[in-house]
């Protein structure tokens, strides 16, 4: 069989060319803007929104990230993605380039810049780009990359089914960290789609509920307690406290019993009346089946549902603490 002959580019220009081509045939583009430590700053063509092949992060997965919404164009809760995602760089040993404050201010003005006004923003830090080795010494200096996506998301009202994960979850020190070693939350999600449900529940070595593969869980009990598992071993999810922080309201007019975090076993769990998923772009997703069972009588819960509409209130109209209002030219 004869071999093809590759194709080599002789210029910068030709392969631009040939990167526009794919984009050229887009009748809107995804990802209005990207900021680049690397370029030195935004780009609005999508065709140039890369990363070199030589970064860490790319070949050994030595970075981090973290996401945004954007919503009405305002951002939700940004200065406390922000505090995580610094908290995840210095526990992967990565020290970030900027200070908090230029790394907030970067963002905002990349949001600005795509004239987004709906959808995620999402950013990483990176051990940089330098060479292809283990350690990151030969690294000048670690990398800042964000993009702005530009979807559609609404409150979810309808309950999905979900599996027990047999993928092996992450320990403590690398779940607790938003990296981009992804690898065990893909394969969780494969495998609940494989078995026709939406996504999985992680179980730890304890037999206690752990976490879904990127978002965080809670229930109602029968005796109308809010629960959700203690971070201690999961990711801090920052809808999950959030949301804490607001079901309080449920208790002062006495739909909810209480508020807590705590160790909660699978049976205990499966004995619940609600279940949920809490993330970003739920914010809160009714889990009405797990195993082919349900979950209080299999509908989607009232309890869940206003937990729901606290958090979306909040994302809509909420204070200024937790809502950026973005300068838009």
């Amino acid at each position: 069989m004869e071999e093809s002959q590759v194709h080599v580019f002789s210029s910068a220009t030709e392969l631009v060319e040939k990167l526009h081509q794919k984009w050229s045939s887009v009748e809107k583009v995804p990802y209005p803007a990207m900021y680049s430590s690397v370029y030195g700053g935004i780009i609005l063509d999508p065709a140039l929104m890369v990363i070199p092949i030589d970064d860490h992060m790319v070949h050994r997965g030595h970075g981090v990230f973290d996401t945004a919404i954007i919503l009405d164009g305002y951002l939700y809760e940004l200065d406390g993605h922000i505090d995580r995602i610094l908290l995840s760089a210095s526990r992967a040993k990565i020290s970030s380039p900027f200070p908090k404050s230029t790394l907030r201010s970067i963002l905002i003005q990349l949001t600005s810049a795509s004239k987004c006004k709906k959808g995620t923003l999402r950013y990483w830090l990176s051990a940089g780009p330098g060479d292809f080795l283990l350690s990151p010494s030969g690294c000048p200096t670690s990398a800042f990359y964000a993009v702005v996506i530009d979807e559609e998301f609404s409150q979810c009202k309808e309950g999905v089914k979900v599996i027990t994960s047999t993928i092996p979850m992450k320990v403590p020190l690398f779940a607790t960290s938003k990296n981009v070693n992804y690898l065990p939350n893909v394969l969780s999600k494969l495998e609940a789609e494989e078995k026709g449900a939406f996504a999985s529940i992680w179980v730890d070595d304890d037999g206690y509920v752990a976490e879904g593969p990127n978002v965080n869980v809670g229930f109602v009990t029968r005796e109308k307690e809010l629960i959700l598992p203690f971070f201690d071993k999961i990711l801090s999810g920052c809808t999950a406290k959030r949301l804490l922080e607001l079901a309080p309201k449920l208790v002062e007019n006495g739909r909810l019993k209480n508020v807590t975090v705590g160790n909660i076993t699978v049976e205990e769990a499966k004995q619940a009346a609600e279940m949920m998923y809490i993330g970003s772009t739920l914010p809160v997703l009714p889990i009405i089946e797990w195993d082919e069972k349900p979950i209080g009588d299999g509908k989607v819960g009232e309890l869940t549902m206003a937990l729901s509409d606290l958090v979306w209130e909040d994302m809509v109209a909420g204070p200024e603490t937790h809502r950026i209002k973005v300068p838009y030219v």
